[in-house]
């Protein structure tokens, strides 16, 4: 997220954080509630009657969570206080909670972050806590809620449906960029000769070129994200994720967390739960790769699940596991790239079988980053996966295909033409497309140097926290220019993008049990699935959405990196 967002210029309210604690002469930390409120909260029965009863309908209400009956009473010994508060300029005040939740009352703000925070701990809206070290190894150990903004994000709603109707049009691009190995060789050349990275996915997809290896069911699950530019009020995309989009099970469970509150708190906020629009998205995701098992046609296959060693965003993909074991009756198993390469065999009719497993379905939430590839055994894991008959979410031409690299080719005029035939759509997604430039066009480097802080310089990187901003854009593409004259490519590792300048609205941010009232702008993601069997298209969609919202004076905006906070939309 935020990969070509601005904070500069903007006009800011005060900013404070608001926490609560129990009284008493010294406090070591301070957390919103404190260890003897949260005893005396009502917890639901964990029989394990219960919890498979509440699981079955958690699942099969495509995650329209039960409404909490009642709040719970506030302990009387719970005092707010007010820290790091800090003067600067105040705009206008709203009493509109929708257009500005700070002017919330504070006990309001209270009540609801505490029905907020059994709400998630009770329906698996968490993550691994970072200060405990084996949260990203071992389930159930060192839970912490996922960081969330307590009330949703005003969003347009023609903005919106915009971005739900291009879905199904990007999925078929990215289809079709994928079968055309020619235009992702030629494309991604220069990058292959300075990115080290880029270059071993090029050596892999060039020896399924060469084998004339064909993917005759491809499955995509993609997320394009998007920022509103607010100086022109268009919806203009950051970029378009092909491998490992991730939070689908946690964006679903947000969304219900907000209209559980707008539901429970009506009378206090004059908010309709009904303008936050349902998330299918852990639906949708499992029942594209349900399908693709389908079409594998083989009953003793299993869905591969490629993971991290240490994953504390493992819940999100739990959640989509859960739902393909409960609705769809689909085994998965979590494996590493490590754990592939030691335990997986690629038998002659090209099954690959991983400790004694038929993988019908390889989908990665791992693999994205040089970071994934420590040895030379990941990557054989890779090129094994590759070279079987397994459907690959995604397969390597799939991975190219959202590089990048391939974004900024495709935004260049008359290459849409080749891949797609509807004008109509040819210029829906236009419409979207923000400035995109190679580092080989003069014109743009130079005033890019005059005037960095409208460019963001973008590597051939996925996760977040590597994109370049500001004056370090200049001093980068100065070095660059010194390097070329000497003989060296290394621009060609990086691409250049429009800086897009959203609004900035007040919001309420919650991470580790504390609240803070921030300036922030928020990403839209837009999650699409494809599925495709030869000249048959089974399954093509937009199937939910993931709202982040961070601080505005933050460039990047990853949720699972720190940035950023999960939130949903309601439209207006």
């Amino acid at each position: 997220m935020g990969s070509a967002y601005s904070s500069s210029g903007i006009f800011s309210l005060s900013s404070s954080t608001i926490v609560c604690s129990t009284p008493g002469p010294t406090t070591s930390h301070i957390t919103i509630f404190s260890h003897q409120s949260l005893s005396n909260s009502c917890l639901c029965p964990s029989s394990p009657k219960f919890v498979r009863a509440n699981l079955q309908r958690l699942v099969k209400s495509t995650f329209s969570l039960p409404i909490s009956s009642a709040a719970a009473s506030l302990p009387s010994n719970l005092n707010c206080v007010r820290v790091e508060e800090m003067e600067t300029e105040k705009a206008e005040d709203y009493v509109d909670p929708i257009r500005n939740p700070h002017s919330t009352d504070p006990e309001l703000i209270q009540t609801m972050a505490y029905e907020a925070l059994v709400w998630s701990s009770l329906h698996g809206f968490v993550v691994g806590d970072r200060n405990s070290q084996r949260s990203g190894k071992v389930p159930g150990v060192g839970l912490v809620h996922a960081p969330f903004s307590l009330l949703p994000m005003p969003f347009p709603e023609v903005h919106w449906t915009h971005a739900c109707e291009i879905a199904p049009i990007f999925n078929e691009l990215i289809d079709r960029v994928s079968l055309d190995g020619k235009f992702l060789q030629d494309s991604l050349a220069r990058t292959k000769k300075v990115d080290e990275f880029t270059s071993r996915l090029l050596d892999i997809h060039s020896k399924m070129l060469e084998i004339n290896k064909k993917e005759e069911v491809r499955l995509g699950l993609h997320r394009s994200d998007y920022m509103l530019d607010e100086q022109t009020k268009s919806l203009l995309q950051i970029e378009l994720n092909t491998i490992s989009s991730s939070f689908p099970g946690l964006s679903s469970l947000v969304s219900e967390l907000h209209r559980m509150l707008l539901h429970q708190f009506k009378h206090r906020l004059s908010m309709n739960p009904e303008s936050i629009p349902r998330n299918y998205a852990v639906n949708g995701f499992a029942l594209a790769l349900s399908k693709a098992w389908t079409e594998y046609n083989n009953q003793r296959g299993v869905i591969m699940v490629v993971v991290q060693p240490e994953e504390r965003n493992m819940y999100d993909q739990h959640w989509l596991c859960t739902v393909l074991k409960e609705i769809h009756q689909v085994k998965s198993i979590r494996k590493t790239l490590a754990e592939i390469e030691a335990e997986g065999e690629l038998q002659a009719d090209g099954t690959l079988v991983v400790g004694g497993e038929i993988i019908a379905v390889v989908y990665f939430r791992a693999g994205y980053a040089p970071t994934d590839y420590p040895s030379e055994s990941e990557w054989k894991a890779r090129l094994l996966i590759e070279q079987s008959d397994a459907i690959k979410c995604p397969s390597i031409a799939y991975h190219l295909a959202g590089t990048k690299k391939i974004q900024q080719e495709l935004a260049k005029s008359e290459v849409l033409e080749r891949f797609l035939e509807n004008k109509d759509d040819i210029a829906k997604l236009r419409k979207c497309f923000a400035g995109l430039w190679s580092l080989d066009d003069s014109s743009i480097i130079k005033e890019a140097i005059e005037r960095p802080g409208l460019y963001v310089m973008k590597p051939q990187r996925e996760g977040g926290g590597n994109n370049i901003y500001g004056n370090d854009v200049k001093e980068t593409l100065l070095r660059l220019q010194q390097q070329q004259e000497a003989g060296t490519n290394e621009d060609a590792a990086y691409i250049l993008m429009q800086r897009i300048f959203p609004a900035v609205s007040p919001a309420i941010l919650i991470r580790d049990g504390i609240y803070h009232k921030e300036q922030t702008v928020s990403e839209l993601g837009v999650y699409g699935a494809y599925l495709r069997n030869k000249t048959k298209v089974i399954m093509n969609e937009h199937c939910g959405y993931l709202m982040r919202t961070k601080v505005s004076s933050s460039n990047e905006g990853g949720v699972a990196a720190g940035y950023a906070v999960l939130d949903s939309i309601y439209l207006v």
